[in-house]
């Protein structure tokens, strides 16, 4: 009887598993970059690939 009661004390405790739901919202970000800087950005990428040859 205490097998049974056991039992259905951990099959009630299992059934009341808490569930966690969260809403994110989509972050949109508008850049507006002129010609200087993606040169720039471009150097440094080739620089940052230069010392990191192993990086992708």
């Amino acid at each position: 009887m205490r097998l049974v009661l056991a039992a259905l004390a951990i099959a009630s405790l299992a059934a009341c598993a808490p569930t966690v739901r969260v809403e994110v919202a989509p972050i949109t970000i508008y850049a507006k970059l002129d010609a200087n800087v993606r040169l720039q950005l471009d150097e440094d990428v080739k620089a940052l690939i230069q010392k990191n040859p192993n990086l992708f």
